[in-house]
């Protein structure tokens, strides 16, 4: 069927690695079944919109997405899937241009409640919800051709119900498939010339708690698929980021020193308000467990600020744990109140304008952090695995320890590892290479 006859779908994903990977699978099912995948910017049959709703600002950026795609296909059905739509299913259903809300246990049968729409016309929005406790199914996801490295949906929901958070509501109970089914997965993206893996999902390091199985047993198994060079892990709580994980690390054949580790606050204090399963020791523990294996790693943390209760002083308790640690970035958020949560009913909130300067000071930490981390490594090599970007004449890559490297622009580099001697920092932080000739 020539291109300009097939039914054309666009996507939009808000939020986490996790959802990326569960739109290009979503993706593949409509291609499969016929539809040309378009950009969202283009005029489409039917626009999916893959949500997230972890802050009040992920909420008003949905809302502000699904109107622009009202504004770019009028005549389209709008479909919209994720934590947003599960979480607010009938509040989505009433904005304008919505056709179809498929909460947790039904974005993946989309193509069924899209067909229905095509062959009865479009009404009233059609609201697919469900009760979050109720599922317990596990939805394979990967993506593919997007870019140099795929995500790799290890596992999906959580138990563990921190007082701030509402996922556990938008993705039910923690949940995955066997491991021996994500190895036939991986083995699929090693097939399609993918360098790189990233294992996602909302808890990982909780991985193998329906199966019997665990999270080292399946990082031991994919160490052994042909083909990927890079295996990185997105996000691994502290308590269960184990010393096991960690040697297995240092001395795998793919998987990168590169952690990313959720810290949320450096007072113990606050992490007691927030359920943490940890106090800040841990953490401190695990990342000199981590430099003492692997003096090169990365690792960047997760921190928020201005949770009701913290005080000058306990903001600057958590500043100077932080400070101490050999942390090498932050991803800084400000304390987001969510319905339905217990820290919505805590004292002591703070006002926006001293999250946002508490926001600010560990923001400046981490380029401080970043840069010692850049300067650590100036002079060494590294094997570079090059993206296929293209901005001012030129194109980035990363180490295995994730430092940003950029390079004069030269198509034949994409998605190919080259070694490299780290040069210089320039003025945006980036740090520039020479490649070593073999």
């Amino acid at each position: 069927m020539p291109e300009e006859s097939l039914k054309k779908v666009s996507f939009y994903t808000l939020g986490c690695k996790l959802n990326f990977a569960e739109t290009a699978t979503l993706s593949r099912t409509f291609t499969d079944n016929g539809y040309q995948k378009v950009e969202f910017d283009e005029s489409a049959d039917v626009v999916v919109i893959n949500t997230c709703s972890v802050t009040q600002l992920a909420d008003k950026k949905c809302r502000q997405i699904i109107s622009k795609a009202s504004k770019i296909s009028p005549d389209a059905i709008i479909a919209v899937v994720g934590c947003f739509a599960q979480l607010k299913p009938e509040e989505i259903s009433h904005l304008k241009g919505v056709n179809l809300v498929l909460g947790t246990s039904e974005k993946f049968k989309i193509l069924e409640h899209i067909h229905e729409i095509e062959n009865e016309g479009k009404t009233a929005s059609k609201v697919y919800s469900c009760e979050i406790d109720d599922v317990d199914t596990f939805n394979s996801s990967y993506s593919l051709f997007e870019r140099t490295r795929s995500f790799l949906k290890i596992q999906d929901g959580c138990d563990y119900h921190c007082s701030y958070c509402t996922i556990p509501l938008a993705r039910g109970k923690s949940r995955n498939t066997h491991i021996f089914e994500l190895i036939l997965e991986a083995e699929k993206i090693a097939a399609s010339g993918i360098k790189e893996i990233v294992l996602t999902g909302v808890n990982i390091g909780d991985f193998g708690h329906s199966t019997g199985e665990s999270f080292l047993e399946l990082a031991k198994q994919l160490d052994k698929v042909d083909g990927i060079e890079r295996i990185r892990i997105s996000s691994i709580e502290p308590n269960l980021l184990t010393n096991e994980i960690i040697e297995f690390v240092a001395h795998s054949n793919s998987f990168v020193p590169h952690f990313h580790i959720p810290l949320q606050s450096g007072n113990n204090d606050i992490l007691k308000l927030m359920r943490r399963r940890y106090m800040r020791e841990v953490f401190q523990n695990r990342v000199t467990s981590i430099k003492q294996a692997m003096p090169h790693a990365c690792i960047g943390a997760d921190v928020i600020v201005g949770f009701p209760g913290e005080t000058d002083e306990l903001f600057n308790s958590t500043y100077s744990f932080i400070e101490s640690l050999n942390l090498s970035y932050l991803h800084v958020f400000p304390y987001s109140e969510r319905k339905n949560t217990p820290a919505v009913l805590l004292p002591g909130k703070v006002e926006p304008q001293i999250k946002d300067l508490r926001c600010q000071k560990l923001i400046e930490l981490s380029e401080n952090k970043r840069r010692l981390f850049y300067n650590e490594n100036l002079g060494k090599k590294f094997p570079v695995l090059f993206e296929g970007d293209h901005q001012n004449g030129f194109m980035h890559g990363f180490t295995p320890n994730y430092v940003k490297c950029i390079f004069k622009f030269d198509a034949s580099l994409i998605n190919k590892t080259f070694m490299a001697q780290l040069m210089f920092i320039n003025d945006k932080g980036d740090m520039n290479i020479e490649l070593i000739k073999e």
